[in-house]
């Protein structure tokens, strides 16, 4: 990990807002302050969600902000072969497993328990298919999950959060790694990717911590390089919640992209960058709150 390589990795499910160019600024400049390289990934593996047009346009409006990868852009969907051989791996090493459970039969699962799921949280997969309790009992498969069963609590630090601790055995379960409808799942597509584009540092928003222990294990399973984890504050709306694409966050004004990118270094907590130009000026008061 001695030569920096960071990445940015936008979902094509719209437009970037001004939440989206704050991770965009954050992870430029940390690449820009360690001298490294700044890619930018496309990450359209769900595709149901996705817009066309939606990657053409961010990447213009990065542009627009001089925000503009060094190799070319990687698009997630062009990678499907790729994955594939790392979900044969966990499987033959026994750490993946199909699953023949639909969301209704979780929820059942669930109930029968005595579970109930928190509001907002996905349900717990509760392990119904896993080969030490039957495996699929005649069901077709319809999903491939990632074993969590007797992992211990995974624990990292991360750059800006500091020390981070999750059970994710008993907080999130048997994850999927292969979708019931046959698309890739994030988790270990973006494992794969990052390790492939030799990504070391990963600079992103604060609302993907939670993903971190998941990505760490499948790290591990995989015999892949964990990054350094930096999750930047995150921009919220005027209800308190986090500014997205799914709350109806409006498309980024780039009339005066100078400005914009004075706005996202202020987020960052880089006040000082509003008198100088942005992103330059903000380097060295990067550099100096997030060290490496």
């Amino acid at each position: 990990m001695a030569t920096y390589r960071g990445r940015f990795a936008p979902s094509p499910t719209g437009p970037l807002h001004a939440g989206s160019l704050v991770a965009a600024l954050a992870s430029w400049l940390d690449a820009r302050a360690h001298g490294g390289t700044w890619l930018v990934r496309i990450e359209d593996v769900d595709t149901p969600r996705c817009v066309p047009g939606a990657d053409a346009l961010i990447l213009q409006q990065l542009a627009t902000c001089g925000l503009v990868s060094d190799e070319p852009v990687r698009w997630q969907s062009d990678q499907g072969t790729r994955y594939r051989p790392s979900l044969d791996h966990l499987a033959g090493t026994g750490r993946a497993y199909p699953c023949g459970c639909s969301r209704r039969d979780i929820e059942t699962a669930l109930q029968a328990q005595g579970v109930a799921r928190e509001r907002h949280h996905a349900a717990i997969y509760p392990g119904t298919c896993r080969p030490d309790r039957g495996g699929l009992q005649g069901k077709p498969a319809r999903a491939w999950r990632f074993d969590v069963a007797g992992e211990p609590p995974v624990h990292w630090t991360d750059r800006r959060l500091g020390p981070q601790v999750q059970d994710v055995a008993a907080e999130v379960g048997d994850f999927v790694l292969l979708r019931a409808d046959g698309l890739w799942a994030y988790q270990l597509a973006v494992v794969v990717d990052d390790a492939d584009q030799g990504i070391t540092h990963v600079v992103r928003g604060e609302d993907l911590a939670d993903n971190t222990a998941r990505q760490i294990l499948l790290q591990r399973a995989l015999g892949l390089p964990t990054p350094h984890y930096l999750h930047a504050p995150l921009v919220l709306g005027a209800n308190g919640e986090k500014l997205s694409k799914q709350n109806g966050a409006q498309a980024l004004d780039l009339a005066d992209p100078l400005a914009a990118l004075r706005q996202a270094a202020a987020a960052l907590g880089l006040p000082d960058a509003r008198e100088s130009h942005v992103p330059a000026a903000a380097l060295a008061l990067w550099t100096a709150a997030w060290p490496t």
